[in-house]
């Protein structure tokens, strides 16, 4: 007897093209609410376009690009089920980069990748990117959704995200603009932001055995809630600073912990020394490293520990900018100067102890 077999499909292989249909119908009317006039077409086809023309009151345009992710955070959302803030994370890890080179941020493409397209779920995530489009004036142009059945798990995903920005070459801001003498301006971070989530899960889920939905009263919320709090987004607060005040550099403090980000701007011969006693860092900090007993250094090296963007700036402009990033809702202070590098051999250290 002979047994009746079926032929193999793309269905069967476990990739649903009809659920792929569906979530772009769902996060179409939130792709449009992050159009520019500089856009042109809609969502669907297999490029995004933005007309360079816009470029032209440029004299000598620099395009800035960059691309990141969120990590091991994406974990987070999956356990709670909370899809629309990861895409915030993305924006503000991809356009902040953007920004600090003094550029305005142009357009994101995003890459969803899933074991299973949920529609709904993906229509999240992809709502939450355009809500972080909005929050940095770039546009969402478009983006790729994979379905990966047999690598990722039904509820597994990840994102990815890749922007690009423009600067006039005569405004370009970095190290050869930095002076001795100049302020370091920290802007408070809104929490962990998107880093260091592979130190903190397993501090506090391993070592601790916390879960998700305790209530911590230190935080006054659910470790759930503090761990999936979004990324701020300094894009606008960044270009109009700029505009405001004289600004040398930005240092946007993501992974490596916030001296090893500011060194990046710092040219060879100069130093950047930021006091601890400026500021207290937030309490889930001092949880993650009483929880894994981790090191003061450590964390240091691992987390923004309560910075999540710097700026550079004469000091003839340091009350000028404290009060524009104020007006803004930005909290920020002074937190330390540029030095001659003398003998030191990095280009920014910590010093003192944290306030509190």
């Amino acid at each position: 007897m002979t047994e009746k077999t079926t032929g193999a499909s793309y269905a069967a292989a476990g990739v649903d093209i009809e659920a792929g249909d569906r979530a772009v119908e769902l996060m179409k009317e939130w792709v449009k609410k992050t159009q520019r006039p500089e856009v042109l077409g809609g969502l669907g086809g297999f490029a995004g376009l933005f007309d360079a023309s816009a470029l032209k009151r440029y004299e000598r345009p620099l395009l800035a690009s960059a691309t990141d992710g969120v990590g091991t955070k994406v974990d987070i959302a999956r356990q709670l089920g909370v899809y629309d803030t990861i895409g915030h994370d993305l924006v503000a890890m991809v356009m902040d980069d953007i920004v600090v080179c003094g550029a305005e941020p142009l357009f994101m493409t995003d890459y969803i990748c899933v074991g299973k397209v949920h529609p709904e779920r993906v229509a999240a995530i992809v709502k939450g990117i355009a809500e972080g489009c909005v929050l940095a004036g770039c546009a969402l142009v478009g983006g790729e959704t994979a379905e990966h059945p047999g690598l990722l798990g039904p509820d597994d995903f990840d994102v990815a995200g890749a922007g690009t920005g423009v600067v006039e070459y005569d405004r370009l801001l970095g190290a050869d603009r930095i002076r001795t003498g100049d302020a370091v301006i920290a802007m408070a971070s809104s929490g962990l932001h998107s880093n260091g989530y592979s130190l903190v899960r397993h501090v506090l889920f391993d070592r601790a055995g916390m879960s998700l939905d305790q209530h911590v009263d230190e935080l006054g919320r659910t470790l759930g809630e503090e761990l999936l709090e979004p990324t701020k987004i300094y894009s606008l607060d960044c270009m109009a600073l700029t505009r405001t005040a004289e600004v040398h550099a930005y240092s946007h403090i993501t992974g490596g912990g916030l001296a090893a980000n500011l060194a990046r701007v710092i040219p060879d011969h100069l130093h950047a020394t930021v006091d601890r006693s400026t500021w207290t860092p937030g309490a889930v900090f001092d949880l993650v490293g009483k929880a894994g007993r981790v090191e003061q250094l450590e964390l240091e090296k691992t987390l923004n520990m309560g910075v999540g963007m710097m700026a550079v700036v004469p000091q003839e402009s340091v009350e000028v900018a404290l009060t524009a990033l104020a007006d803004r809702g930005v909290e920020a202070w002074v937190a330390g100067e540029i030095l001659d590098r003398g003998e030191h051999t990095e280009g920014a250290t910590l010093t003192g102890t944290y306030a509190g």
